[in-house]
């Protein structure tokens, strides 16, 4: 089977979990990048009026992709990574969800968090969107090493 391991990461241990990941099991990696990219004054949780906390209010929020050019359709399986926010996904996850006809592929979340677990909504949620089965996801955390990695994901591929 085919893996894809298409990740979002705004502070870099996103990033460097999904490329071990990816490089344990072999699959593509891809980064799922926002059309106008989080600041540091975007992603700050203490103000009720930044970019970041107002789309975490808004479950239908979907910000504008950079692009919608994941191998998706080459892959079998799919791994979409994220850190969690407000207890949930990114909304800009759900523009990737939304964006893809998954038909047919597995997808399987796995997240980042200093201390929040992945939550009992994101594979629901993700389901919805994509229109397709979610597997059970796992939270991470940053410094997992590659061989507990992989073992985690051969059960999916």
């Amino acid at each position: 089977m085919k893996s894809l391991v298409a990740y979002f990461s705004a502070g870099g241990v996103t990033a460097a979990l999904a490329g071990r990941l990816a490089e344990a099991i072999g699959a593509a990696l891809y980064e799922i990048r926002p059309k106008e990219p989080y600041t540091g004054a975007d992603l700050d949780w203490m103000d009720k009026q930044s970019r970041s906390t107002i789309e975490m209010q808004d479950k239908s929020c979907r910000p504008a992709l950079a692009d919608t050019g994941a191998p998706v359709s080459g892959a079998d399986v799919i791994f979409v990574g994220y850190p969690v926010w407000w207890y949930r996904e990114p909304s800009i996850i759900d523009s990737f969800l939304a964006a893809y006809d998954f038909t047919g592929k597995k997808i399987v979340l796995f997240a980042t968090s200093g201390g929040s677990g992945i939550g009992d909504e994101a594979p629901a949620r993700a389901a919805e969107i994509s229109k397709t089965a979610v597997l059970p996801g796992k939270r991470f955390p940053a410094d997992t090493p590659k061989d507990e990695l992989k073992a985690w994901a051969e059960q999916y591929c």
